[in-house]
């Protein structure tokens, strides 16, 4: 009898999969004589039978949206509510620790990308998972870097009759509890572009590491009044989004920071970044391929950004002006560069640089400050430094009395002292940088008490006699090449 009926199941067997293959077979021929809008009916009809056997929606949130050109908010949020959630957390069995910004021995820990967790809503059970897939084919993108690479995604499955509480509500509270949770666990970072990413080879544009500069403007070596300047223009721009749209600019400022060596351009830099709360993006344009690398950068670049570029006249070939076939120098007007910068590896040029500031590129992203630095300003092409490009101009010069008294506070923990009146008429006599004053009055030790404080500041004064004017030195020699003229 078991012979028999195992005879008959493999007959079955063998006449099903004969007429499952002769249907595929019709149907592939069909399908190249039917129409196209008989063949999508049909389509439509096998999908609403399926779903009858499938009672599960999915939503997709994918790392990167459209041509890959940058990270979609939606896929952030959707991480940073996953991440926070303590009950995520005490779910999951795989885990990411880090310590917390700000909370020395306090570690904070968040999902790895590799979990799947349920949530539960209103009593609805949801469940997010994490889905890593690599292209059999490139995609379409303008940048060939991202053609191939591994696409990630958040994939979340509720059930069908649950669609209208998620659209309605749930979705809501994910994206609300995210912006949330990332305000409240937001690190700022310094960031700086990897010298190996380019559009062929791809890679990450930026790495970054904890930003953690003490600089604030109570302790910058500057003039109150210049300090409250600043500040008050950094208060303007950070609640200005409503007039920046009215009168049609994109939300950005440019500030040029400019003076000799050792007056403080880099330490206001890290104050005017402490006091906005902003992430700082340190941009090295000579490990910048081409223009091309340079505007993917800049889309890379989070709301809330300060892009600084130090010392821009030794960066790349900006410093000369810029001819013409024909010789002549190209006014404001026409901007466009008609050569590749000089800088031995990158091809960036001047028109990207320019339209890398207020092109229409500039206009991704919001609430972006951008900062050059240069101790020649007047060997920049007055059109990258132009007003509109940089929109406020700070000279940083020698040390003021008034800056003198910031640093004796910082490093000596003193407000007056009988040698304050002589080291204001040498200071305001002679050239001598806030760094050098800085390295003056360093204590050789900390247990020094009143003592060390009148040797640190006679070591200023005796330095401060012994520093030549820099303006009498230069009209000494403009009398003896004179006399020399007239021998």
């Amino acid at each position: 009898m078991s012979r028999l009926w195992a005879e008959y199941s493999e007959r079955v067997l063998l006449g099903t999969g004969s007429t499952v293959a002769s249907l595929l077979f019709i149907w592939a021929l069909a399908r190249q004589f039917m129409p196209p809008w008989l063949r999508d009916l049909l389509a439509s009809w096998v999908d609403r039978f399926t779903a009858s056997f499938q009672p599960y929606v999915t939503v997709t949130f994918p790392e990167y949206t459209d041509d890959g050109f940058r990270r979609s908010d939606a896929y952030t949020v959707v991480k940073s509510y996953l991440s926070s959630n303590a009950a995520y957390i005490g779910r999951a069995r795989r885990l990411l620790g880090d310590l917390r910004c700000g909370k020395d021995g306090d570690v904070a820990l968040s999902m790895d990308d590799t979990e799947d967790v349920l949530d539960v809503f209103r009593g609805v059970k949801l469940w997010w998972a994490t889905v890593k897939t690599s292209p059999t084919a490139p995609t379409v993108s303008l940048y060939p870097s991202t053609a191939f690479q591994e696409r990630r995604s958040y994939r979340l499955t509720f059930h069908r009759r649950e669609r209208q509480l998620v659209e309605d509500e749930y979705l809501r509270h994910v994206v609300s509890e995210g912006r949330n949770a990332r305000q409240r666990e937001r690190q700022r970072k310094l960031y700086t572009n990897n010298p190996s990413y380019d559009d062929d080879c791809g890679g990450l544009p930026w790495s970054h590491v904890p930003f953690e500069h003490p600089a604030t403007f109570e302790t910058l070596a500057m003039d109150s009044e210049r300090k409250r300047e600043i500040m008050d223009d950094l208060r303007m721009f950070r609640k200005s989004k409503d007039y920046y749209a009215r009168i049609g600019k994109p939300w950005k400022r440019g500030y040029l920071l400019h003076g000799p060596p050792g007056t403080g351009k880099s330490t206001l830099v890290a104050a005017v970044a402490n006091f906005l709360e902003y992430d700082v993006y340190d941009l090295e344009l000579t490990a910048v391929k081409n223009n091309s690398v340079l505007r993917r950068l800049l889309i890379e670049t989070e709301s809330r950004a300060l892009v600084v570029i130090e010392d821009i006249d030794c960066s790349l070939d900006l410093t000369g002006q810029r001819p013409t076939a024909d010789g002549d120098k190209l006014g404001d007007g026409e901007e466009g560069d008609r050569g590749a910068a000089a800088a031995v590896g990158s091809k960036v040029t001047l028109s990207g640089l320019l339209n890398f500031i207020d092109g229409l590129w500039s206009a991704c992203g919001g609430e972006r400050l951008l900062v050059f630095t240069t101790n020649r300003v007047e060997k920049l092409d007055p059109a990258l430094i132009r007003r509109g490009r940089m929109d406020k101009h700070i000279e940083l010069s020698y040390c003021t009395f008034e800056g003198f008294k910031v640093l004796a506070r910082n490093y000596l923990g003193v407000h007056s002292h009988p040698l304050f009146p002589t080291v204001q008429q040498l200071v305001e006599e002679t050239k001598i940088t806030p760094a050098d004053v800085a390295e003056l009055l360093m204590p050789r030790t900390f247990f020094g008490g009143e003592e060390e404080v009148a040797t640190c500041l006679e070591n200023l004064v005796a330095a401060l006699r012994g520093r030549p004017n820099p303006e009498h030195a230069t009209a000494a020699a403009a009398l003896v090449a004179a006399g020399a003229r007239t021998m």
